[in-house]
């Protein structure tokens, strides 16, 4: 009896490993942008503010769990002969409808992602997730995929934005896009506005946070490799 109960309790802790990391390689170890280099186009275009980059990386969030979870439900009714046409489908359904919302609802934040919302429907990371692990994952596992993977494609974008906006303008300001009720400046009492590079809130200034975002992560990575 004793070894039956240690037995199960095994295995409960190897599950609960085994999701927590199915959790957290999304955010770190298979990073979508800095690690993997995949949704660079958002990352690049979109960031000019943390709310911008914020509310892009919600929508990239709500559509790859979505995502995950239908096509995990349906990854055995699915012919191998059309399924990336399925994928298209389900998401561009969601990506549909999540315009709509946003349009009726968050006009500033469908102002300020533009056609880039309807892009995410060839995102390739959702793509990428869905042919990769929902198709061939239960319910679960793919829920903490898609979990994880989305969340750290926000945290990503959430850092370039903010880095961007911060550097570019010397504050950063919050309620502009997203309906929070409120609108405040943080760091603008400091006084940052006049040492401000507008060059980091234009295209160029993109490709150099993120260049060197990605530098850092891959230099992370090796130090980590080399112990």
């Amino acid at each position: 009896m004793d070894k039956s109960i240690k037995h199960q309790n095994l295995d409960q802790n190897k599950d609960e490993n085994s999701f927590m990391k199915t959790f957290t390689k999304g955010i770190f170890k298979e990073n979508s942008i800095f690690v993997m280099a995949l949704g660079l186009t958002p990352a690049l275009a979109i960031t000019s503010s943390f709310e911008g980059a914020f509310g892009m990386g919600m929508l990239v969030f709500i559509v790859l769990t979505l995502t995950n979870i239908i096509v995990s439900l349906l990854r055995n009714l699915i012919p191998n002969e059309i399924k990336m046409v399925v994928y298209l489908i389900v998401i561009a359904t969601e990506v549909t409808i999540l315009k709509m919302f946003i349009d009726a609802f968050l006009p500033a934040l469908a102002s300020k992602l533009g056609i880039f919302v309807a892009l995410i429907t060839v995102n390739m990371i959702i793509l990428s997730r869905a042919e990769t692990v929902a198709s061939k994952l239960k319910v679960i596992p793919s829920i903490l995929d898609g979990l994880g993977v989305s969340l750290g494609f926000l945290l990503s974008l959430s850092i370039i934005g903010f880095l961007r906006e911060l550097i570019g303008t010397g504050k950063i300001e919050l309620g502009q896009i997203l309906p929070l009720g409120f609108e405040v400046s943080f760091f603008d009492a400091l006084g940052l506005s006049k040492y401000a590079l507008d060059v980091f809130v234009q295209p160029p200034g993109a490709f150099f946070i993120v260049g060197l975002l990605f530098a850092l992560f891959v230099s992370m990575k090796q130090k980590k490799e080399a112990k």
